[in-house]
């Protein structure tokens, strides 16, 4: 068996860190490591809906996404520089808001948003599953505030939910792959999932090789127990989060 670039077991996470609190004016926010990629989320509460939820009681959850100049080995230049952002950004923070939405009763919300923000320190593979991670821990801690606060039930978080990526890189199942791995993998595949044991959303692609069905469910096993224990990292981060 090869070892991998950084030593870990093939199913083995990332050091996997989650710092809560850590902008103050945020109603939830946290420091999200998995490894060397780092993200910071920061969840903002507005008393207000989407046009089209105008005259319901439904509220919203959305994301923005976005990477630091300096996130890469080389610099890459700001979004809002080139006047809106790329198609890869687009199609990162409409994952983020689906999955972070699978955990909300929206109804329940009420008529409000939460837009949570997910802005990418530190690039090393897996930014996307990281944001949906560390991105519902600062959501949680919102919605705790509200719940606090009276203005919503206790309730309206239904589940948690987590992500993580699984490829095959040499013909070797792997989890939760860093940026080496990933950009030599021949099959990659990022898995998002509630607490409840189900998936919200399954991207798979064979970056080399068509994968067959054996594969398939060697990756999201693989990603199930990994997700399993970022569950454990979620609750003992919010476990430990001072209330404000």
């Amino acid at each position: 068996m090869p070892e991998r670039v950084d030593g870990r077991q093939p199913r083995e996470l990332r050091p996997v860190t989650i710092e809560t609190g850590y902008q103050e004016f945020a109603e939830g926010s946290c420091l999200v490591s998995f490894g060397k990629t780092r993200v910071l989320c920061a969840a903002s509460v507005a008393e207000r809906q989407p046009g089209w939820l105008r005259n319901t009681q439904s509220g919203w959850v959305t994301a923005e996404y976005a990477m630091l100049p300096r996130a890469t080995s080389t610099r890459t230049q700001r979004e809002v520089d080139r006047g809106h952002p790329g198609g890869r950004t687009q199609e990162i923070q409409r994952l983020i808001g689906r999955s972070l939405r699978a955990a909300v009763d929206l109804d329940l919300l009420g008529p409000r948003t939460i837009t949570v923000d997910c802005d990418v320190l530190q690039a090393d593979g897996g930014t996307r599953t990281a944001a949906i991670t560390g991105g519902f821990v600062a959501l949680r801690l919102a919605a705790e505030r509200l719940a606090r606060d009276g203005r919503i039930p206790p309730a309206t978080i239904t589940t948690a939910v987590a992500a993580v990526s699984a490829g095959i890189v040499g013909g070797e199942p792997l989890l939760d792959l860093c940026y080496e791995e990933d950009s030599g993998a021949e099959v990659d595949f990022n898995v998002v999932m509630t607490g409840e044991d189900a998936f919200v959303e399954v991207q798979g692609t064979a970056e080399g090789k068509a994968f067959d069905e054996a594969a398939l469910g060697a990756l999201t096993g693989l990603a199930r127990d990994g997700i399993s224990e970022l569950f454990e990292r979620q609750r003992e981060a919010l476990r430990l989060a001072p209330q404000t």
